[in-house]
């Protein structure tokens, strides 16, 4: 395993010298955005796409640091409503996953993105009950449209040899394990999970159940380390579907904290041991959004953690056992 960053924190650096520094806390991959929501500051897609020189001199620079490109991100909503905003978010994923083959990266990360309820609704709809019906009636006209297009993009997937790594997240139409595991089934093998548990968290999902749930499915292509923090004296009055903004922390009821602030160290190291039960050895690329420390402390600390608890030697052979 490896310990990757996300790098939208470190925006206000240069590609170099995002590098720099990582390399020397110990990580040994990055996930640089290259459009929708992560924006594109360490890797602009439409400069690097097809240019060989260009490239070269990306791989050059990663190789000088001794860091890899664990996934390129491109998180945003190619099945909105509005088709100008749809178009734009087909173009980065379909972009990115030709740009992730020629760089030689495997996985392309993203989200499942939302319909509308309808064909003549304007604003994605987020269902999160069957009643009222026209709900359930929704929820399975979002699915149809979802299913037609990840079909699509599972094919020009696998006409790239890339995986993607869909983000469960709320607000958008998979956002939990079995909602992946349909799609995945609809889809094929091509599309799978950015497994991000701090999404999981707050929604009383058990992260290590979820893990075993979408490894026996060969599910898991990317992981995101980021933490998630309930606090119970605002969640035992108004539940954790909280709108209060992000940065009204102590009227929240719950945070994104960096990784140990919102579970032990006992509970990664658990997380860390289900993910190699389940087969994945790949990278653990930390999500910096923990608004109650500077990005720099975050990462850092985060990187501290998980250096106690990630495994990388294979293991060895169970001698005790024979």
């Amino acid at each position: 395993m490896k310990i990757g960053v996300h790098t939208p924190p470190l925006a206000d650096e240069s590609l170099e010298g995002a590098l720099s520094y990582l390399s020397e806390i110990g990580v040994g991959a990055i996930e640089p955005g290259v459009g929708g929501f992560p924006g594109d500051d360490h890797l602009v897609r439409e400069n690097v796409l097809d240019d060989e020189d260009a490239q070269t001199a990306i791989c050059d620079l990663l190789a000088e640091y001794d860091v890899e490109i664990s996934a390129l991100a491109t998180h945003n909503n190619p099945l909105h409503p509005d088709d100008r905003r749809a178009s734009e978010a087909d173009t980065e994923l379909r972009e990115a996953i030709r740009l992730a083959d020629q760089l030689d990266v495997g996985v392309v990360t993203c989200f499942s993105g939302l319909p509308a309820g309808g064909p003549n609704d304007e604003v994605p709809n987020w269902i999160t009950a069957p009643w009222p019906t026209e709900h359930a009636d929704a929820l399975e006209y979002q699915w149809e449209v979802a299913e037609e297009y990840w079909r699509e993009i599972a094919a020009h997937a696998d006409e790239h040899g890339v995986d993607v790594a869909i983000e469960m997240h709320p607000n958008m139409l998979v956002y939990e394990p079995h909602g992946m595991a349909r799609l995945r089934e609809a889809t094929g093998e091509r599309i799978g999970a950015n497994f991000d548990p701090s999404h999981l968290y707050w929604q009383g999902i058990s992260v290590t159940d979820a893990i075993r749930y979408l490894g026996e499915r060969d599910a898991i292509h990317h992981f995101h380390a980021k933490d998630t923090r309930i606090y119970d004296e605002q969640a035992r009055e108004k539940g954790v579907l909280d709108t209060t903004a992000y940065d009204d922390e102590p009227n929240r009821s719950w945070l994104f904290r960096s990784v140990g602030y919102g579970h032990g160290e006992s509970h990664w190291k658990d997380v860390v041991s289900t993910l190699r039960m389940v087969g994945y050895d790949g990278t653990l690329s930390i999500e910096h959004e923990d608004s109650l420390t500077s990005s720099r402390e975050g990462l850092e600390k985060a990187v501290e953690l998980l250096e106690r608890a990630i495994f990388e030697e294979t293991p060895g052979e169970a001698y005790w056992a024979e």
